[in-house]
């Protein structure tokens, strides 16, 4: 589901950028630690913010990104440009990977979603993608909005999501193992449970 102009307006301000810099990838790379060297995949790239967090702060080596809105992938390319060959972008759907760049089961190392899988409402069909496409081992890591956030009056006025069937943490913690994904203790709630950010690891 794309991303409503009051929230592609608020992802994309200057606030959203610094606490995705300087919270958000921190704790994420506490978590599971960094992916130096490595192939790497985002789903829900926006305007490549977070690709580029990807590449500079965790250091992966590569990183295949994808939006199912072509204007951000078009501002993602704009700002991915000086990475050359390292970044490759497409339009497309979070829950099919295959279609979009071919992905085999076990292509990655990494999956990344900064905020993407509350977006999608076939959400469990986004989590077992990004478990198919993990290679053993490999690690998951996101962050993400919950029903509890989404039910709060302002998120209710301002953003479009899907309005059935959204995870509580609790939820989205108890769906990765059913796919394959070791959660264990890598995980921290912010804002009572309106934020869940974690690294899973593929079994």
């Amino acid at each position: 589901m794309l991303m409503n102009r009051a929230e592609t307006l608020v992802v994309n301000s200057p606030p959203r950028r610094w606490l995705q810099r300087l919270y958000e990838a921190p704790l994420l790379a506490r978590l599971g630690g960094r992916t130096a060297g490595v192939r790497a995949a985002e789903i829900g790239c926006g305007s490549g913010y977070g690709t580029k967090l990807i590449l500079d702060t965790f250091g992966a080596a590569s990183v295949d990104a994808v939006d199912l809105d072509p204007a951000m992938i078009e501002r993602a390319r704009r700002r991915l440009t000086a990475y050359g060959d390292q970044v490759r972008l497409a339009v497309g759907d979070a829950t099919d990977l295959r279609s979009v760049f071919d992905a085999e089961d076990g292509t990655y190392d990494a999956v990344f979603d900064f905020g993407i899988v509350h977006h999608i409402p076939a959400w469990r069909d986004a989590v077992a993608e990004v478990a198919r496409v993990l290679r053993p081992g490999g690690r998951f890591y996101f962050e993400e909005v919950t029903a509890t956030a989404l039910a709060r009056p302002t998120y209710r006025a301002l953003f479009d999501h899907p309005a059935k069937d959204r995870f509580t943490a609790g939820e989205f913690l108890a769906e990765l193992p059913r796919h394959g994904l070791h959660i264990g203790e890598q995980w921290r709630t912010r804002i009572g449970a309106d934020y869940l950010l974690g690294v899973a690891e593929r079994n």
